[in-house]
């Protein structure tokens, strides 16, 4: 009988980080990762996450973004994120992005307006 208990905590406990390889998990991610910026209004934007790859303890997941209400086109990005506890956070955005900008004026592949400069990046 005090076998069962090890035992039965040894099986229990993996399983309890698999919670955290979600899309949901990635994408909440995003999100406190956007929200960070005052310049930026996430809850106007319709957040996706699109396809990620998990390995241990990184990330790399593509998201998709899309003005709430339509109209304009929307992007995509690709970050790279850690797990830190029982969360992940952006360590950065990852290599290269797809999609269109959100907005009219905005170049085919630029960056939501507000957001972060990738690292290694300039701001102009």
């Amino acid at each position: 009988m005090k076998l069962v208990l090890p035992i039965a905590l040894a099986l229990l406990l993996p399983g309890c980080n698999r919670g955290l390889e979600t899309k949901e998990a990635v994408r909440q991610a995003v999100v406190d990762y956007l929200a960070e910026r005052s310049n930026l209004n996430v809850s106007s934007m319709n957040i996706e996450v699109v396809s990620v790859a998990f390995r241990g303890n990184e990330a790399d997941a593509t998201v998709s973004f899309q003005p709430k209400g339509g109209g304009a086109q929307g992007m995509e990005m690709r970050y790279s994120l850690e797990k830190q506890g029982n969360r992940w956070v952006v360590k950065g955005r990852g290599s290269g992005h797809a999609g269109q900008g959100m907005g009219g004026g905005t170049a085919p592949g630029a960056m939501p307006p507000g957001h972060p400069p990738a690292t290694g990046e300039q701001k102009k």
